[in-house]
């Protein structure tokens, strides 16, 4: 996916996660080894949010495509998120945004981190 088009499916989901009182606190945090496509905040609670598109269902929602490689990846950068800004051990989540021609669908809570 070229970045104009992933560009265009974060400003999407960026709109939808504001719809629901999230506040965006950083895009596209890069580090060695991930990137998290959203940082924000929801409540107290700080929210990594991964966003995948397709323009196209047929073969499978773009959510489905965060497998567990995806996940490592993204917790990595999460980690290196919270010491890159000193934030020590706060209450986090994983949350998806899934983008297709049906719309945009939050998945909260998405997956966790293992253990």
């Amino acid at each position: 996916m070229s970045r104009t088009v992933g560009s265009h499916y974060e400003r999407i989901a960026e709109r939808l996660l504001t719809e629901l009182g999230y506040r965006t606190l950083a895009r596209n945090f890069a580090c060695k080894g991930g990137e998290i496509d959203l940082v924000c905040r929801d409540g107290e609670v700080l929210v990594f949010v991964e966003v995948r598109g397709r323009a196209s269902t047929t073969h499978g929602h773009p959510e489905e495509t965060v497998d567990h490689f995806k996940q490592r990846r993204i917790v990595r950068a999460a980690i290196a998120y919270l010491i890159r800004n000193r934030l020590g051990e706060p209450t986090c989540r994983f949350d998806v945004v899934g983008i297709d021609e049906t719309g945009a669908r939050l998945h909260r809570d998405a997956f966790r981190v293992d253990e």
